[in-house]
């Protein structure tokens, strides 16, 4: 296997996912798919992802406010060095932004069904309930395994924090 051509692969993978994922710039789903691959062990600085994606300062900076404003991303400070170190976010929190949207849709699903079940007058719109109802019950199986896979990850990301001290 041609370990670089992989990565090199897999960092484009990542970017084009994101990208449409998060609907971000590519240049920002390219750095968040190179901190997830390149980034892991120590983190990457500044001057790195310069280099690493042959893109301009400014770029990169603004790129990387975005994913810190999106809780996309992380960095951390080494004393005695004047480097930021930036690393994707645990799994555990990337998950978590997704129990917002979970929420809010919620949110939006039970309104709309105690707003149907006071105007559903004719057969489209009771199917519209029986619809809404049977995608609430699809909501929470998804919440529910969201919130397992977080306390997973939140144990495995505790374990390996504790074993790099």
């Amino acid at each position: 296997m041609d370990i670089q051509k992989e990565k090199n692969e897999l960092k484009e993978m990542f970017g084009v996912h994101f990208e449409k994922l998060y609907n971000i710039p590519p240049l920002a789903a390219r750095i968040l798919g190179t901190l997830i691959i390149e980034g892991c062990k120590s983190g990457l600085t500044f001057e790195t992802l310069v280099e690493t994606l042959s893109a301009s300062k400014s770029s990169i900076s603004t790129n990387l406010n975005l994913l810190l404003k999106m809780e996309k991303i992380t960095y951390f400070t080494i004393s005695g060095d004047r480097k930021k170190y930036f690393k994707a976010a645990d799994l555990s929190k990337r998950l978590e932004n997704y129990l917002q949207l979970i929420d809010s849709e919620m949110t939006i699903v039970n309104r709309m069904i105690i707003y149907r079940e006071y105007t559903a007058s004719c057969p489209a719109e009771k199917c519209n309930l029986k619809n809404t109802k049977a995608y609430k019950t699809h909501i929470n199986e998804v919440e529910n395994s969201i919130r397992k896979t977080i306390e997973e990850f939140k144990t495995i990301e505790t374990s390996n924090k504790n074993n790099q001290q």
